[in-house]
């Protein structure tokens, strides 16, 4: 009979540890759904019902929702709201905007009001002292009192709807999971003045040129007069030297640090005449270029009252809609660029700080004393001094101990003024024809906008729209003037009537690029810095040689991948190339250059060659001159570089490349460099490069970077994206190649159908990060795979905001 082993009794201190094992897993699991149940708690309620009455508060302009309205999701995240009158359409528009982006407006009003340290920390610090100093919270104050009761109505609902949402989710526990995140414990009220807020903060995204002013200065006073003017966009007719008889100031010690926009933040616009269309009817393609992040910075929606039946884009935070259609018209903008800021030297009284001389007498600057809460420390009385021209935005990170300097820089900026673009937008949404929406253009004074319209009449039309200043002479755009000197205010504009404006041209079509848009004939002086051409150009000749065109055809030129840049220079630099001792990857590189059909795209090695040679170019005329934050300030530096590089391809003598030895040294430098560089990243076979390796897209969500967080809130790894800064597809990339600038929305419509466009919002509609619409258009966006919203006949989840 076999022997019965008997099993070892278990250990009591192994048994124990188990059974803890157990109950912490066990409580992990539970903790987890706890967590997932509270964050799901915050995705936005799109079917049934919703009382909203108890938690809306009065207003002077709003007393409450009068009648139900109706919110439909589509099948793509797009809210179409239905009210009985417009003041519940913008309630309910509120509402649905900070169900889905609530976290995006309040991070939106903290950075243009500069206080990001109250939530952040010291890390934003200068960020907000920056901002405090620029007044554009102050700006938006100015300008409602120059608002009229409509538009003041529009923004007191859309407040109130704003409000209702907190106070519910406030209440039901349901706040987005951010807010817990950042320790946001409490949300303040939501008022008119934080949608004006954003609405100042992205004039500032779109527009002004100080930072090239101040980059000016400095050349011309730390290098020879003929090496500065080199790198000045336009050769002055005059010698500039005597800015320099003045005390110097140092754009090094703060100017520099200033967080500035991206350079062109630009767009490509278009309206195509019916003569040119399969349609019969016009064509209209607008795609502005912002920054890509998560969410994204536009908000499509759809509002539907007895006075508004519009589609389009809105900023998360502001009324109305900014771009897009109704059922007459659509419309579309690019970012002029116009010389629309000046810096001003300002000189202080010895004794007293805050006195600064204007026409030979000392008169006492505006003093505003502001309070920057920091997290986990003590707050920080910050003094911002207003000249008569504008604040003093020298020396902005350290205000208080640069008072012993007797020179500063101020900023006159259109922007700070009072201005009522709201009013204008509202009444764009409403125009039925091109006199109505050049009426409205009248209240859009900044930024500067070129924009381009077709309507169901047949009408195509231009206009480039904005409070532009009148300058006596076009060279005062290129340096801070002095603030002394009352000769140099600029008082005056130019006149509405005036402004460049083209309809229903003999070509059959109206466009944009952020381009040169005047000719040497206008009279006056709009900028001395434009977009290189190349994007322009290409757009100007895929509709010059087509007829019939269609919408599938617009969304084949938005997504247009031919570099202009690259034809042009890639001859050249082979030729500079051609005879040198080269490596077998060196050689089989230029072949590949010089075979390359010189489209941009994912799966090609042309573009990486050309990009790096390109960065490099740069990198060995000035890394050793400018530092990373002046850089940063040359505005404009691929144009003056373009320039500088025909200039002694033509043989003519150019100081900055004549003292690196030449061009065709400076080229050969520069290939070698991007050569190391490529080869060190992804190896020495040439056909194994593609562009897709290096320039990838990721819409970053603003938690991203903080420990794990990307995990939840970019799920998706970056992806390979055709395109580069000067191609129609416009994808700009950074350091890293990671694609982070581009077309932030696009837009097709033909106006035979005026009740449906085509989109792409990328990343996608929704800002929590566990809705279905969150990232699903990151695809769409790499592709150019467009839907369609349409206006009338459209399906998908609805709930009523009930008014009792």
């Amino acid at each position: 009979m076999a022997e019965v082993k008997q099993k070892k009794p278990m250990h009591k201190g192994l048994k124990w540890s188990l059974i803890v094992v157990g109950i912490l897993v066990v409580v992990m699991i539970i903790a987890l759904l706890v967590v997932n149940a509270y964050i799901n708690r915050s995705l936005p309620k799109t079917e049934g019902e919703v009382e909203v009455s108890q938690f809306v508060e009065e207003s002077e302009r709003f007393s409450g929702l009068t009648e139900d309205v109706d919110v439909t999701r589509d099948d793509d995240g797009v809210p179409h709201i239905s009210a009985e009158n417009d003041e519940d359409l913008f309630f309910a528009q509120g509402y649905v905007t900070a169900q889905d982006r609530l976290f995006q407006m309040e991070m939106s009003r903290r950075q243009a009001s500069g206080e990001l340290s109250e939530v952040v920390g010291d890390m934003a610090l200068n960020q907000d002292k920056y901002f405090r100093t620029l007044g554009l919270r102050r700006a938006a104050e100015k300008s409602i009192s120059e608002y009229d009761d409509e538009t003041m109505q529009a923004l007191e609902a859309y407040a109130a709807g704003v409000n209702a949402y907190i106070d519910q989710a406030d209440e039901e526990n349901r706040m987005p999971i951010e807010f817990t995140l950042m320790g946001l414990d409490e949300v303040s009220d939501w008022t008119p003045l934080d949608s004006l807020t954003i609405g100042k903060f992205m004039a500032y995204d779109l527009g002004g040129h100080w930072e090239r002013q101040a980059f000016n200065y400095h050349l011309i006073n730390n290098f020879p007069e003929d090496e500065a003017y080199e790198l000045f966009p336009s050769y002055p007719e005059e010698a500039l030297t005597n800015i320099s008889d003045e005390e110097y100031v140092d754009v090094t010690a703060s100017l520099s640090k200033a967080p500035t926009p991206p350079e062109f933040n630009g767009s490509n616009n278009w309206a195509v005449s019916g003569d040119k269309t399969e349609s019969g009817e016009p064509l209209l393609a607008d795609d502005p270029h912002l920054g890509l992040a998560t969410p994204s910075i536009w908000y499509q929606v759809q509002l539907d009252s007895p006075n508004y039946q519009t589609s389009g884009v809105i900023f998360a935070g502001v009324p109305g809609i900014i771009l897009g259609q109704n059922k007459d018209i659509a419309w579309g903008v690019t970012n002029v660029g116009p010389d629309v800021q000046q810096l001003y030297l300002e000189k202080r009284h010895e004794e007293n700080p805050h006195q600064f001389l204007y026409d030979d007498e000392w008169y006492e600057a505006d003093v505003i004393n502001e309070t920057i809460e920091v997290d986990g420390e003590e707050s920080i009385d910050y003094e911002v001094v207003e000249t008569k021209h504008g604040p003093v935005i020298s020396e902005f990170t350290n205000p208080v101990e640069a008072e012993e300097n007797q020179t500063v820089m101020s900023i006159d900026w259109t922007a700070l003024e009072a201005t009522k673009e709201l009013s204008a937008v509202l009444q764009m949404n409403r125009a039925s024809n091109w006199d109505e929406f050049e009426t409205a253009l009248e209240d859009f004074h900044a930024p500067a906008q070129n924009f381009v319209f077709a309507s169901t009449d047949g009408t195509i039309a231009y206009k480039a729209n904005g409070r532009i200043p009148i300058y006596d002479h076009p060279d005062q755009a290129l340096l801070p003037m002095e603030g002394w000197n009352p000769d140099h205010d600029l008082t005056e504009t130019i006149p509405f009537d005036e402004l460049p404006t083209l309809v229903n041209p003999e070509k059959g079509f109206v466009g944009t690029a952020n381009n040169k848009i005047i000719s040497d004939e206008y009279p006056y002086h709009i900028s001395h810095v434009w977009a290189q051409p190349y994007r322009y150009t290409r757009i100007h000749e895929f509709l010059d040689e087509r007829d019939q065109l269609t919408k599938e055809d617009m969304k084949t030129l938005q997504m247009d991948t031919m570099n202009l840049r690259a034809r042009e220079f890639v001859p050249m630099f082979t030729e500079l190339l051609s005879d040198g001792d080269w490596s077998e990857t060196e050689s089989d590189a230029l072949d590949t250059l010089a075979d390359w059909n010189f489209q941009d795209n994912r799966e090609l090695a042309g573009p990486l060659i050309f990009d790096r040679l390109f960065a490099n170019i740069e990198a060995v005329l000035f890394e050793e001159a400018f530092s990373e934050d002046l850089m940063s300030m040359f505005k404009g530096s691929g144009q003056t570089i373009d320039e500088l590089i025909r200039h002694s391809y033509e043989g003519e003598s150019v100081n900055w490349i004549e003292k690196k030895g030449g061009l065709q040294t400076v080229v050969r430098e520069a290939f070698e460099q991007a050569m190391e560089n490529i080869e060190s990243d992804y190896g020495s076979d040439v056909s194994d490069w593609q562009w897709g390796n290096y320039h990838q897209v990721y819409f970053e969500h603003p938690l991203s970077g903080t420990a794990f967080l990307d995990v939840f809130f970019n799920e998706q790894e970056p992806k390979p994206v055709d395109g580069s800064p000067v191609t129609v597809m416009a994808a700009s990339h950074n350091e890293n190649g990671i694609v982070d600038h581009g077309a932030s929305w696009r837009f097709v419509t033909d106006m035979a159908e005026p009740l449906q466009g085509d989109h792409i919002v990328g990343p996608g509609q929704a800002g929590h990060y566990r809705s279905e619409w969150y990232d699903n258009q990151i695809y769409d966006w790499v592709e150019g795979q467009y839907h369609t919203t349409n206006m009338e006949g459209f399906a998908g989840e609805t709930f009523q905001l009930l008014a009792e």
